[in-house]
């Protein structure tokens, strides 16, 4: 499976772009990748059509969203898995939902741009992208963070040293030194992309790429800053502060905007990918929201009943061992788990007890046992409670 490409590099806008500039974004990419613009095209032109449009109308869903758009910043695709889209990866169902928020922006001639008789004509591909130069977008930048189990229940705030680059600062990002230097590029004139254009058996079609000799800047530099070499960018070493939520867990990836790679002057920085790793407990478990913890007691204890202490990441809670307690036993101390990331309430905390049967016993202890087999006193004869703890097979551990 392909990796999905972000919500912003979708829709070609930058991660401040107001909710026009989105809708405006998304009404281009509708207009170049919906499948009914592309009814004559190559089985496999129209199936690369349909997962454009797919992948940008699931990004539209998400940053026209105020809710969704804050939660897919701060946690990446994480924090909006299973929210956005409108259709499985199988077909392309719920398009009816895609057309209802097409007309919305598009308004009552939305038939006439999909399926009806007015086509594509009256627009010249104006909306299809080509309108203007091509804004770069910087590579992105994943690291890993450790975390204790502590950590990651309550929250935390980390820093980490990454290298990234950034504007050269001998040349003010420009990639040299005098401004006249700076020229528009011959090949695109400044648009940063051209036009390809090919002839099949359904007429002419029209595509744009990158241009080859600009790398997409739209502009060349004839006298390079010696620092830099014409790239506009150096690498320094920095420190970032990261946010880390309450309850992420081990392998979540965090987005923390525009700390990545730049892109040059006027382009996009791209983001640091923080990558979760949990550090081993000393004594609890961790299973999504819930911890589980085992416990060994003696036999008397078990036979008798006592009171142990717990560890939790609340601190020390006393828990009652009823008398006559089986080995395998487990009881759930509701609330006491790990906090769930963007949602309300918190797991619980499965404790475990196993009774520990000695290997080894002293004459005197030998003999106490003998006794009470002989007289029968500790014969097993569970009641249907005990019984159903021995035949089920724990889900817990």
């Amino acid at each position: 499976m392909a990796e999905k490409r972000d919500y912003y590099e979708v829709l070609g806008v930058d991660k401040k772009a107001t909710l026009d500039e989105i809708k405006s974004a998304y009404k281009k990419a509708a207009l170049k990748w919906h499948p009914d613009r592309h009814v004559g095209d190559s089985d496999a032109d129209k199936k690369a059509a349909e997962e454009k449009f797919k992948e940008a109308s699931e990004a539209y869903s998400v940053l026209s969203d105020e809710q969704k758009r804050a939660k897919y910043d701060q946690f990446g695709f994480a924090g909006v898995d299973g929210s956005a889209g409108f259709g499985g990866a199988g077909g392309f169902e719920g398009f009816g939902d895609i057309n209802d928020v097409l007309r919305d922006l598009f308004g009552g001639a939305f038939g006439s741009f999909f399926g009806g008789g007015g086509g594509f004509g009256g627009f010249g591909g104006g909306f299809g992208g080509n309108g203007g130069s091509v804004r770069m977008r910087g590579r992105d930048i994943r690291t890993r963070v450790r975390l204790t189990l502590e950590e990651m229940a309550k929250g935390c705030t980390k820093e980490v040293e990454i290298e990234h680059n950034r504007p050269c600062r001998e040349c003010g990002g420009v990639g040299t030194k005098n401004a006249s230097d700076v020229k528009t590029c011959p090949t695109c004139n400044g648009r940063g992309q051209v036009e390809q254009r090919m002839r099949g058996i359904f007429g002419m079609s029209l595509s744009y790429a990158v241009c080859p000799q600009c790398g997409g800047r739209g502009k060349i530099v004839t006298n390079p800053c010696p620092k830099c070499k014409g790239t506009g960018l150096e690498r320094i070493r920095e420190k970032v502060k990261v946010t880390i939520p309450a309850g992420v867990e081990n392998g979540m990836q965090l987005n923390v905007r525009g700390e990545g790679h730049s892109a040059g002057k006027d382009g996009l920085n791209g983001d640091l990918l923080v990558v979760i790793e949990e550090l081993p407990h000393n004594t609890l478990k961790r299973e999504g929201e819930n911890l589980f913890y085992t416990r060994v007691i003696s036999l008397p204890e078990a036979v008798l009943g006592c009171e142990i202490e717990v560890p939790t990441l609340d601190g020390p809670h006393r828990l009652k061992i009823d008398a006559g307690t089986q080995s395998g036993t487990v009881t759930v101390l509701r609330g006491k788990g790990m906090p769930m990331v963007n949602s309300y309430g918190k797991g619980n905390l499965y404790v475990k007890i196993l009774v520990w049967i000695p290997r080894k016993l002293d004459r005197e202890q030998k003999k106490f046992f003998e006794d009470l087999r002989n007289n029968g006193a500790m014969k097993p004869d569970p009641n249907r409670d005990d019984r159903a703890l021995f035949e089920k097979e724990s889900k817990y551990f």
